[in-house]
């Protein structure tokens, strides 16, 4: 698998990492691969979660974990410092767009204040030498011309997309006004095991299978989407971490990560209640407000100049997630 993703597993052995956004989605199972690559892990946690993955399946009892907030600069640099981190990989963020809709302040503090937060203190660390900060397809805001390519205007306009794109454009004056090592990555939509997010597409679609329940949709269905499976984004924050270390020319660059796949919410929805052998049919709603109906991105970028290549088609992922799923319940 680790040769697959093109990953060097020396390069990881023994370095001090620091993960922030470890009980989320894609940190636990970042946190996961980056043990199996026997790096030696710090990850700074706000809030306990025993319904994670990461606390769930005794990831967190393995690393270091401080306890702390992301807008908390001296909690950082106090981190950064003792723990002596040389990778840093900046995953927290509140990712709902409801909430950021619902909570705009909050959104903004989490994701923009805790971003230059984090870089500023790497900034003065004397040992920090590769950062590697998650944007999102979102902060590209809405465009008539797809797919997405790295060179296209930042424009986000409702208050998630704000978000990412302000964090996003942070990262990258880092980078220039400072020489900060720092790489930015644009995904998709992440679905896998362990998102617990209810109200997302994959898990609250499996989990209202699960329980014979029709799967709600919030939209009318029809919005397009990149979904990327969360185990092919582990495997793609490693590589670039990698790679910005071996090539400087990488500080300050975005790279998209993606299966390339328009795929409607619906769609979507039929994919898993065909995997699950489900006659169910979804209740749509019509209810989704402040987002983009169209988005998809180009990761010729990240092929070309990374080597990265994907793991996981959609469909083998979505069966991977389901197994997941089906495990966790019983075990409830």
């Amino acid at each position: 698998m680790e040769e697959a993703a093109g990953l060097n597993l020396s390069f990881w052995q023994n370095r001090p990492v620091l993960v922030t956004g470890a009980t989320g989605l894609l940190g636990s199972w970042l946190v996961r691969r980056l043990l199996e690559s026997q790096a030696d892990i710090t990850c700074l946690v706000r809030d306990w979660v025993p319904q994670s993955e990461f606390v769930r399946s005794g990831l967190m009892e393995k690393v270091k974990v401080v306890r702390g907030d992301i807008r908390d600069r001296d909690c950082i640099e106090r981190t950064l410092g003792e723990y002596e981190i040389d990778t840093v990989f900046h995953l927290a963020a509140q990712t709902i767009v409801q909430i950021a809709n619902r909570n705009p302040i909050s959104t903004f503090e989490s994701n923009i204040q805790g971003t230059w937060n984090l870089l500023d203190a790497c900034r003065h660390s004397p040992t920090v030498k590769q950062i590697v900060v998650a944007s999102s397809d979102k902060a590209y805001g809405d465009h008539y011309h797809l797919p997405y390519r790295e060179d296209i205007a930042l424009q986000g306009r409702h208050p998630y997309d704000v978000s990412k794109s302000c964090a996003d454009l942070i990262a990258q004056s880092y980078a220039v006004s400072y020489d900060l090592p720092v790489a930015v990555t644009r995904c998709g939509n992440f679905y896998g095991g362990g998102d617990l997010n209810w109200n997302r597409i994959v898990p609250g679609t499996i989990r209202s299978i699960l329980f014979g329940q029709a799967p709600m949709i919030r939209s009318d269905g029809s919005f397009i989407r990149d979904y990327l499976y969360v185990e092919d984004g582990a495997a793609a924050y490693m590589l670039l971490a990698e790679k910005l270390a071996e090539n400087p020319d990488l500080c300050g660059q975005a790279f998209n990560f993606s299966n390339e796949l328009q795929t409607t919410v619906l769609n979507l929805v039929h994919r898993i209640l065909h995997l699950m052998g489900s006659d169910l049919e979804p209740d749509i709603r019509s209810e989704a407000q402040n987002e983009i109906r169209h988005q998809y991105l180009c990761a010729a970028k990240a092929r070309m100049e990374l080597g990265w290549e994907s793991l996981y088609g959609l469909e083998d992922g979505l069966r991977k997630t389901i197994d997941w799923y089906r495990e966790y319940f019983n075990g409830h």
